[in-house]
């Protein structure tokens, strides 16, 4: 898995999963080449890596584990896998018996649990700070373009008009209450996304435990990536950014030691060929962000990473360093609709 003036990451049921996610899984592993640096086997201190892959809402994932104990590793990654599961009911639009899926259905959820209250409330904390970029509430518009553009059950004569009306009538996290009791929707028809930042939550979560475990060298990727220490030949976990017209062109490559990294941008999930139309939306507008072609995220918590990296492709770069200077230790690089590409830290430093 994801935004943006008010911008996010719409998802619907339509099964483009594989697909969707498969670009941002080969964007940060060098074009489907293994996540280990070559010839890593021979130089490894006495241990084994060991990995497992599947999906996490809908997004190819895949981890990543270094340890000398092969039973203890298994037995960490099955644990792994029931607390995914126990995410999944939680966060999960492709399941109508997930938490976010009933909240969206009924309008209301009775006793939520804390993991979906406390993302609920730092997605808030993000729309406030930029200044409604980031928005969860964007779930109709995705509808609407899913209707319009793929199931064609729903056809506009003017979609632009439309995504207007549904921006203005339905969507703004400001109307999301959260309670430990209940959440609810201050209007009918509202509905929310969490795939702008629950798959960097995810994420985080599970790192979380690796390092609780006593793991000091793995490579979380459950939709966002995230580092825990060094890659076993002792040098840092190195990803590769594949170019957004070519997947299997690397731009250029990231160095990750005990960091986070998320990549966004509208190429990943288009609902028409020209790619005008796609799944980070400006929620101010209606309309799909194009500031931006590409914003990479790099900070200590995968949350972070993901849902800034949403924000800054609907604000574009003069906004970003407001943005980074909220969280320590973030900076972004982002690439213009030109072509070239810029690094932001929170003081607005700046290379090409």
């Amino acid at each position: 898995m994801s935004e943006g003036e008010r911008g996010s990451r719409g998802t619907g049921t339509r099964d483009f999963r594989p697909a969707r996610r498969r670009f941002l899984r080969v964007v940060a592993a060098c074009a489907g080449l293994p996540l280990m640096i070559a010839g890593v086997r021979a130089t490894a201190p006495k241990g084994q890596l060991h990995s497992w892959h599947g999906e996490v809402l809908g997004a190819l994932s895949e981890l990543t584990l270094w340890h000398t104990d092969a039973a203890f590793a298994r037995a960490t990654i099955l644990k792994v896998r029931r607390e995914i599961e126990r995410f999944e009911r939680i966060f999960s639009l492709y399941r109508t018996d997930s938490e976010i899926s009933r909240l969206n259905q009924a309008g209301r959820l009775m006793k939520p649990s804390p993991e979906l209250r406390r993302l609920i409330e730092e997605s808030q904390f993000l729309g406030e700070l930029s200044g409604g970029a980031f928005d969860i509430s964007v779930q109709p518009l995705w509808r609407l373009y899913e209707a319009h553009f793929w199931s064609h059950t729903h056809i506009q004569p003017d979609i632009v008009a439309k995504a207007h009306d549904v921006a203005r009538s339905f969507v703004d996290f400001r109307r999301i209450e959260s309670g430990t009791g209940k959440i609810g929707f201050a209007r009918a028809g509202m509905a929310i996304t969490l795939n702008g930042n629950a798959q960097g939550a995810i994420t985080d979560a599970i790192a979380d435990m690796l390092r609780n475990e006593g793991f000091e060298s793995a490579m979380v990727d459950l939709g966002e990536f995230r580092a825990i220490g060094r890659h076993p030949d002792g040098h840092p976990w190195r990803l590769g950014i594949a170019n957004s017209k070519d997947r299997t062109r690397i731009d250029r490559m990231v160095e990750l030691e005990d960091m986070a990294l998320a990549v966004s941008g509208g190429y990943g999930t288009t609902f028409e060929a020209s790619g005008r139309f796609h799944h980070i939306f400006d929620p101010h507008t209606g309309e799909s962000a194009n500031r931006l072609v590409q914003v990479a995220v790099i900070s200590p918590r995968a949350t972070v990473a993901d849902g800034l990296a949403t924000a800054i492709c609907v604000t574009g770069e003069a906004r970003a360093p407001k943005l980074l200077a909220a969280y320590p230790r973030t900076w972004a690089t982002v690439k213009r609709l030109d072509g070239t590409s810029v690094t932001l830290t929170a003081n607005g430093f700046a290379t090409g």
